[in-house]
């Protein structure tokens, strides 16, 4: 249980790091503003055009008796755009992530820099479209797990008292590690640490993933939210990768001390 507080702190960490590094916060909200746009714009023809697309896909009903077709539609209608939600809260960071992997690269970089003893930072040495490639496969691989268990929960749902309370709680948890994934991606890939080495990572830590992940997803479901915390979000994971790998993280004076004495050197 104590890795839940630990995971929770970097992400206090991760904010609070931004806050003291204004310019990096602000070159880090482009991403999230510019799919902020993408998405709501999805939302809102979602939610226009929803109701004729299921009654396109749903041509059996026409000869329902009232009112059993319109509320049959109507509840496929919410489904709809509640699996839009959810699928919305699951790929944001990838999305967001993927469009502003320089943004975020060099926001990484900078915390990596920023917490070493030694003040320097590991480098993937990838050219900038072999690193977006990267990340689009292993963004496209993680979202297909997260389809599953998104599809998973969703039938869960319905079985009596179990899906109105526990099933829930575990979508959370389960958006928490996905996202915690997404996000220290940014470092570990730099790290050349795979796909499958990260989840390794992840699971041998769960809790502590959790308590980084499950915070911040239920945060990104405020509106507008995820935008202002996605810098903070990635200096935070950056911090937990380096908790991941267990590498040295200093703080304060002995930081500032060691970034002043590379640059003099």
């Amino acid at each position: 249980m104590r890795d839940l507080g630990v995971g929770f702190t970097y992400l206090l960490k991760g904010q609070r790091w931004v806050a003291r590094h204004g310019r990096q916060y602000g070159f880090g909200l482009v991403p999230g503003l510019l799919t902020l746009v993408l998405y709501a714009a999805a939302l809102v023809a979602l939610a226009v055009w929803g109701e004729d697309f299921v009654g396109w896909a749903t041509p059996f009903a026409d000869d329902w008796s009232t009112p059993w077709a319109g509320l049959f539609r109507g509840f496929l209608t919410a489904v709809l755009f509640a699996l839009g939600l959810l699928l919305a809260v699951l790929t944001f960071t990838a999305v967001t992530l993927l469009i502003g992997q320089p943004f975020y690269e060099s926001l990484s970089e900078k915390v990596d820099r920023d917490v070493s003893p030694d003040g320097t930072t590991p480098e993937s040495g990838l050219p900038l479209w072999r690193e977006l490639w990267v990340s689009a496969r292993d963004s496209l691989r993680i979202l297909l797990r997260a389809l599953v268990w998104a599809v998973l929960l969703f039938a869960l749902g319905f079985v009596p008292v179990v899906g109105q309370t526990v099933v829930p709680v575990m979508g959370f948890f389960v958006t928490g590690f996905f996202l915690t994934e997404e996000l220290v991606a940014v470092s570990l890939q730099r790290r050349d640490v795979d796909l499958r080495a990260r989840l390794a990572l992840l699971r041998a830590r769960r809790t502590l993933v959790w308590g980084f992940g499950t915070p911040l997803g239920l945060a990104f479901l405020v509106p507008f939210v995820a935008v202002f915390l996605m810098p903070g979000a990635v200096a935070g994971a950056t911090l937990l990768a380096r908790e991941l790998l267990g590498e040295e993280i200093c703080e304060g004076d002995t930081a500032e001390a060691a970034e002043e004495e590379n640059a003099a050197s």
